[in-house]
């Protein structure tokens, strides 16, 4: 009884039509946007730079590796850089693990 009595209220109502779908679909497409802007492009543009600060590496840039270690390049290979992280200690890093370059002659930390 119950279940005869919801669909007769409903059997009734006009359908939105196809502006009202449009108006209710509206809102999401305007979120997507929004995220695109504020969120997706900004961190597109940010990897790029890095990729390309990465590729760019020379010897006697810092770099700072994802893990936390700070050192000067040393040496490039296609796929590696040998970091010096002390002095007379040297690491071989693979590229993709590089977070930020400073070229050679960068801003002093002191400043």
């Amino acid at each position: 009884m119950f279940a005869s009595t919801a669909f007769a209220q409903s059997a009734g109502a006009a359908s939105p039509g196809i502006t009202g779908q449009i108006l209710g679909i509206a809102p999401l497409i305007l979120i997507f946007v929004a995220f695109y802007f504020l969120m997706i492009r900004p961190q597109q543009r940010r990897m790029k730079s890095l990729q390309d600060m990465i590729a760019n590496a020379k010897k006697g840039d810092t770099v700072v590796t994802g893990g936390g270690l700070v050192g000067k390049v040393t040496r490039v290979e296609d796929q590696h850089l040998e970091v010096e992280i002390a002095q007379n200690v040297r690491v071989r890093v693979v590229k993709g693990t590089i977070a930020e370059v400073t070229p050679l002659g960068g801003k002093p930390a002191n400043d």
